[in-house]
């Protein structure tokens, strides 16, 4: 314990317990703990829709538990800091989530993560429970139209959440939502630049040694270096090039409706984080795009790590209408609905 001294926390092996007995105990009339580690809706909505699940280590809250509730997830399954759940851990979720419409399983693209869906898949199979999953990897830092298995999946996971979670509630069948899901994931791209790292709360050890000055466009989800340092510029300087990288990634035609989110990662104030949106929302204007969903908020974050993450998608009109229009009641994304 005497090394831990940089965070407001108790026995470090605690951590995750903790932090999710202080978060339903927050929210009771939104989210509950249905078992150790799996977040659940207070109100479960009818086994006649699709359960929306995914799965992800803590220490980036809000994300992933965050955005269970009513228009969203049914539950988050959460693994121990930085670190994915194990299988078994998210088989007995998909047994508590077991029903007939079956169930949508979104997976980030981190090996971990995908290790445990696919071992967790198979045993569900062979319970006899349906359940099929998306792969979230619009990280393009490994370079533009690198491979999809190259690409980690970053916070645009999160409104792909929202859209999911409106479809299902609306009636749409396991595989319409596997469609939209694909859909939305094939024109999404997000890109994360940082200018101090973090550290593992369990152990107090930096993620990455980045120098006073030095900013890195490009940086993982875990703090892991992405290879574009360069000295620190501007908020313009800085949301310019990013809009630049992402648009050469989308290849959006002039017209295109976009969604663009600046997320915070954990220790950038959000007067920075307003005045790169105000950028970058200029820089796509200028490009002939429409930004037909903004949304400049700490989403998933990283620690105390500094920076932020640019999530940009080209926009279908359902997914625009699920972002937009449909209710949801979820502890960190309340829409009222129109």
């Amino acid at each position: 314990m005497d090394q831990i001294k940089t965070k407001f926390i108790n026995n470090p092996d605690d951590i995750t317990r903790e932090l999710l007995e202080g978060y339903v105990l927050a929210y009771p009339d939104q989210v509950a703990l249905a078992a150790e580690n799996i977040v659940v809706r207070k109100n479960p909505k009818s086994e006649d829709k699709v359960a929306i699940v995914t799965l992800g280590g803590s220490g980036h809250e809000p994300a992933l538990s965050g955005f269970v509730g009513d228009g969203m997830l049914d539950c988050s399954v959460v693994g121990d800091v930085f670190a994915a759940p194990g299988a078994q851990r998210l088989f007995q979720a998909l047994q508590i989530m077991k029903r007939e419409a079956g169930i949508l399983l979104v997976v980030l693209n981190h090996s971990g993560d995908v290790m445990s869906a696919n071992m967790a898949c198979q045993l569900a199979e062979r319970a006899g429970i349906k359940v099929k999953k998306v792969l979230t990897y619009d990280d393009i830092s490994a370079g533009i139209g690198a491979p999809m298995d190259d690409r980690r999946g970053l916070a645009g996971c999160v409104p792909l959440y929202k859209i999911l979670g409106a479809a299902a509630d609306e009636g749409k069948s396991l595989d319409e939502l596997v469609e939209i899901a694909e859909r939305y994931t094939a024109n999404a791209a997000t890109l994360a630049v940082a200018m101090r790292s973090c550290s593992h709360p369990q152990n107090n050890v930096t993620m990455t040694d980045l120098p006073d000055g030095i900013m890195e466009i490009g940086a993982g989800q875990h703090g892991e270096g992405g290879g574009g340092r360069k000295p620190l510029v501007s908020a313009d300087e800085t949301a310019a090039e990013m809009v630049d990288l992402l648009c050469r990634q989308l290849q959006p035609k002039e017209g295109s409706k976009m969604m663009l989110i600046i997320n915070g990662v954990g220790a950038t104030t959000h007067m920075e984080l307003n005045i790169v949106f105000r950028k970058a929302y200029k820089e796509l204007e200028a490009r002939g795009l429409q930004v037909a969903y903004g949304r400049i908020q700490e989403i998933l974050t990283v620690q105390e790590q500094a920076g932020f993450q640019m999530v940009m998608a080209i926009l279908d009109d359902d997914h625009i209408d699920y972002l937009v229009n449909k209710a949801s009641n979820a502890p960190y994304w309340t829409t009222i609905g129109k």
